[in-house]
């Protein structure tokens, strides 16, 4: 079941629904595709021990906009969607001579190889309007079943047959709303209920749902950022608990209708890029490193691979019909880094007065002294233990205390350095002209040693905010004994 305007939401979550799905090289043999594991699994609640059953439930809250903000004649309401993965095994069949078929791992047919494998069923369900005035609670049945497939051979003849399996599985969605400072709080827990006992493995997968989460559609009201909330929310936001689930907004980059509460960390109005010819499933892989990878397979290993898994089958095939220039296209585009990433902008995005594909265009010049730019001698006139930056009417050296606002989120690890004072051991210039400050954290008690060995953090001018000397005094270094070993 589908709904107006979630399509480009819907590509997103759908690689939510495959991630970790199928891993390269896509082969059944592969040991890690035997061991199969994804994000958002809600195992059943009664399985044994052994089976390593993952927790039953999920649940999220997200911030509106007060339902008395709507506009006039407009009824705020939420519609909820429950998106997931049903597993379904495939078991190969041989007929026998007797009439009887037997369970095999691989049966060979008209000089095609069929596996015996677990697929997966896309499974979504519409919860209609949630109100935002009180609770609901509904129990959801996902039906089972069994269908057969008849296999013959290039005469026609019935060789076996495909046995495909489906567990009933039952969840519990449950929503409830309140009020806090102005802004309605929407909670929805998602629960697995699978009555029996799942005694192994394999019992508890197939009672499971897969790579589950949510998408959350207003109308009437308003979606509120928790990652970026305006001053008036921040409290609120704050006040919100996620439990293996949190909620960003989605859709086109300034929209507020739309939410994905997603397994996986995102930021807002996470979108697949543009370069992407289609999903890999392989754990946020590099597509055009993976694609590579994919064309050096051989023939046996890409015949093992399409037999494995439709979803498979398509991925070689696709890697193996791409053009020079479709693989050109993976390799990128370079965007503005201070481009404010919340803004949509009328064209692609691209470096003042540059073109938007710069992977051709020359990298900012500086005087290297006639030398070439990648001959140490072009270094000659770049100093980091005595070289400065200006910050804020501020000059910055070695030595230099600062404070760390990071902005560029090269990673995740810089969210905790926001508002650490630290202490600059270099100021580095690189081939593009880029500047780039070195730093120690001064209340690391490790700080030291990392200056001792050269391990430095490194940020941007504009991240750094620098401080009156002495303002903030460094711990005494701890005493260590050289090792004689």
């Amino acid at each position: 079941m589908t709904a107006p305007g979630l399509d480009q939401v819907r590509t997103v979550a759908d690689a939510v629904l495959y991630e970790g799905y199928l891993l390269y090289p896509y082969r059944a043999s592969s040991h890690k595709n035997q061991s199969r594991w994804q994000f958002g699994v809600l195992g059943p609640p009664s399985a044994a021990p052994a089976s390593f059953g993952e927790d039953p439930g999920m649940a999220m809250q997200c911030l509106l906009t007060a339902p008395g903000d709507a506009p006039e004649g407009t009824a705020a309401r939420v519609t909820v969607h429950l998106r997931f993965l049903q597993l379904q095994v495939r078991e190969v069949q041989r007929l026998e001579a007797d009439g009887s078929h037997s369970p095999v791992g691989e049966l060979t047919v008209a000089g095609v190889s069929v596996l015996s494998w677990d697929e997966a069923v896309e499974q979504e369900i519409a919860l209609g309007t949630v109100p935002l005035d009180g609770p609901t609670d509904r129990l959801l049945t996902v039906p089972g079943g069994e269908e057969i497939e008849a296999l013959t051979d290039e005469r026609g003849v019935r060789v076996g047959r495909i046995v495909r399996r489906r567990e009933e599985l039952t969840a519990r969605v449950r929503t409830e709303t309140a009020v806090d400072d102005g802004f309605v709080r929407l909670t929805v827990s998602v629960d697995n209920e699978h009555a029996a006992t799942a005694a192994d493995k394999d019992a508890a997968i197939r009672a499971s749902l897969i790579g589950t989460h949510l998408l959350l559609r207003a109308e009437g009201a308003e979606f509120v950022s928790l990652l970026e909330p305006p001053a008036a929310a921040e409290a609120a936001a704050g006040r919100c608990r996620q439990r293996r689930c949190w909620p960003v907004l989605a859709g086109a980059k300034g929209s507020t209708d739309t939410v994905l509460g997603a397994p996986i960390i995102l930021y807002d109005h996470p979108e697949v890029a543009e370069q992407s010819a289609g999903a890999l499933f392989d754990s946020t892989e590099i597509d055009e490193i993976l694609t590579l990878r994919v064309m050096t397979m051989t023939d046996e290993e890409k015949a093992e691979a399409r037999a494995t898994d439709p979803r498979a089958r398509e991925i070689i095939d696709r890697c193996d019909g791409m053009s020079p220039a479709d693989l050109q296209r993976l390799h990128g585009l370079l965007r503005d880094p201070h481009a404010d990433p919340r803004e949509a902008p009328a064209a692609p995005a691209q470096l003042p007065g540059a073109p938007a594909d710069l992977r051709d265009a020359e990298p900012a010049s500086f005087d290297t002294g006639g030398a070439p730019w990648w001959d140490p001698a072009a270094d000659a006139g770049f100093r980091p233990a005595t070289d400065a930056v200006v910050i804020n009417g501020v000059s910055v050296a070695k030595g230099s205390l600062v404070r760390v606002h990071p902005s560029r989120r090269a990673d995740a690890q810089d969210l905790f350095f926001a508002g650490q004072v630290a202490r600059v051991t270099a100021v580095l210039s690189d081939v593009d002209g880029g500047v780039h400050v070195a730093l120690v954290l001064v209340d690391d008690p490790a700080a030291d040693m990392h200056d001792w060995y050269g391990r430095y953090f490194y940020f941007a001018p504009d991240e750094l905010e620098p401080l009156p000397a002495g303002s903030h005094p460094e711990p005494e270094p701890e005493h260590r004994e050289e090792s004689r070993s």
